[in-house]
C-alpha cells in the first residue's frame, strides 16, 4: 500500500506502544453489528477482528497488524481519518489517535461521530420522544430535534461543547431547566467517577475533569466527595422553558458494550407531558 507518509517517530517506542494499546481497545469495543457486519457463529474476539478494521478502513491486513504491534512504520493522517472512522471514534478520540500518531489531522473539528446513519434515522422516528446518544463521558454524539430543546437551545452549543457534565454545572438554561439540580449533578458526577476509573489515564478525560474543576466550585465540591453509582434508569422532571413541566421516564439502551455508547431516551410518564412533547417538537420544526 503506498500512502502519503508522516512517519511516527523513531525515538517514540512508547508513543507507538500507546497507539497499539489505543486502537486495539478501540477494535475490541464494536460489535459487528454496529458495522453492518455479519456476528456469524464461530466469533470468539471480542469486537470486531484486525481484518474487519482493515477492511472497513481501506488498508491492508498486514499493516493493520503491524500497527496493533507497535512496529516502527509509517502512517498518512489519510489513513488515520480511514481508521477513526472505521473505528466510530468521537472527536476527543480522533484528536487523540492524531496526537499517538504524531500527524496532523487533515479535518480538525470534523464531524466523526461514529454514529452510523441508521441510529440517525431511529433518532428521528423516535420523535417527539426527545432521544440522544452520548458516550461513557457524556459527550452528546448525536440527538433529535426534541432532545435538541429539552434542557437548552443545543444547537446553539459549539459542538465540542455539548457534554453533560459541562452543560449541567456550568449552562445556566440547562439548569434552570433541571427541577432537582443538586441530587441530578451529584448522581452525574458520581457516574463520571465511576466510568472514568477505566479511562484516567486518557486526555480527554483529563482535559474534561480539569476544565470542571477550573470552573465549578459546585463540581470541585461534589467531586470531592469520592461517590460512584453505576447506570439507573429513572424519572426525571424538567421545567421547558417553553412547555412548561416534563415528567420523563429514562431509559439507557447500550449500542456496543457497556463502556461504549448509549442510546439515552425520555418516555412522557404521563398524559400531560406527552402532549408537552407533541408541543415542543412543534416548535423545533417551526424554529421558534
Amino acid at each position: 500500500m503506498t500512502t502519503t507518509a508522516t512517519e511516527i517517530p523513531g525515538t517514540g517506542e512508547v508513543r507507538r506502544h500507546e497507539l497499539a494499546g489505543f486502537l486495539r481497545s478501540r477494535r475490541e469495543r464494536i460489535t459487528p453489528e454496529q458495522v453492518g457486519l455479519p456476528r456469524g457463529s464461530r466469533r470468539r474476539t471480542p469486537g470486531l477482528r484486525r481484518e474487519e478494521v482493515a477492511q472497513l478502513s481501506a488498508v491492508g491486513v498486514t499493516w493493520y497488524t503491524w500497527l496493533e504491534q507497535a512496529r516502527d512504520i509509517q502512517v498518512s493522517p489519510q489513513v488515520l481519518d480511514s481508521l477513526a472512522r472505521a473505528l466510530l471514534l468521537d472527536p476527543s478520540e480522533r484528536t487523540h489517535l492524531f496526537a499517538l500518531a504524531g500527524a496532523v489531522d487533515p479535518a480538525p473539528g470534523s464531524a466523526c461521530t461514529g454514529i452510523a446513519p441508521a441510529v440517525h434515522e431511529m433518532l428521528t422516528r423516535l420523535e417527539p420522544f426527545p432521544a440522544c446518544v452520548q458516550n461513557s463521558r457524556y459527550d452528546i454524539l448525536a440527538y433529535n430535534r426534541t432532545y435538541g430543546r429539552l434542557l437548552c437551545d443545543l444547537d446553539a452549543v459549539a459542538p465540542e461543547d455539548r457534554n453533560c457534565m459541562l452543560l449541567g454545572y456550568l449552562d445556566e438554561d440547562w439548569r434552570a431547566s433541571v427541577v432537582d439540580l443538586p441530587a441530578a449533578n451529584r448522581v452525574m458526577a458520581a457516574k463520571f467517577r465511576a466510568s472514568m476509573a477505566e479511562h484516567l489515564a486518557e486526555p480527554a478525560w483529563k482535559a474534561l475533569l480539569g476544565r470542571l474543576e477550573a470552573a465549578s466550585p459546585e463540581f470541585r465540591e461534589i467531586w470531592a466527595r469520592h461517590e460512584v453509582v453505576g447506570p439507573s434508569n429513572r424519572t426525571k422532571i424538567f421545567r421547558n422553558s417553553r412547555v412548561g413541566l416534563l415528567r420523563l421516564d429514562h431509559t439507557d439502551l447500550w449500542l456496543g458494550p457497556s463502556a461504549g455508547p448509549r442510546l439515552v431516551t425520555y418516555v412522557p410518564s404521563d398524559e400531560e407531558s406527552r402532549q408537552a412533547l407533541e408541543r415542543l417538537l412543534a416548535t423545533a420544526l417551526a424554529g421558534t
